[in-house]
């Protein structure tokens, strides 16, 4: 019978490609956070310096771009919940390319939902020395319910 051990592709642990994986499942996580709170600053934990961010609103490069958008589009009166999912990492050395499906919903305080969607964002990811940052990111809506 073969054996069914496979010998990693690379001498990088298993430990730590799994490590890495997390961290970037993480800015994910991050993200949605600092969206919702509203914590925009927080981006600078997420993005890197260099980052640019492609969506609906068009092509935003550098974190002070990604910062200052954050910080006028918010609605006022509107709440919101990004939920990440299915998140998908490929790991190439201090490179990474991510996907995630994205569900984001808007209300008012005291009311169910208004509004959801459903994005696709792709994205890469570099180690730098502060950890894993997303330096490019790509959010196409997929569907959009009102009501």
């Amino acid at each position: 019978m073969p054996s069914t051990d496979v010998a990693p592709a690379s001498s990088v642990s298993p430990a730590l490609l799994a490590s890495d994986r997390l961290d970037i499942t993480d800015l994910f996580a991050r993200l949605a956070n600092l969206l919702d709170e509203r914590a925009h600053d927080d981006a600078r934990d997420v993005f890197a310096a260099d980052a640019v961010v492609h969506g609906r609103a068009g092509e935003l490069h550098g974190i002070e771009e990604i910062v200052a958008f954050l910080r006028q589009s918010p609605v006022e009166g509107v709440e919101t919940q990004h939920v990440h999912g299915d998140v998908l990492v490929h790991l190439d050395g201090d490179r990474a390319t991510a996907t995630a499906n994205q569900l984001v919903y808007f209300w008012r305080e005291g009311e169910p939902p208004h509004q959801q969607s459903g994005l696709r964002t792709h994205c890469t990811a570099v180690r730098t020395d502060a950890g894993w940052r997303f330096d490019g990111m790509r959010i196409t809506v997929a569907w959009t319910r009102q009501g």
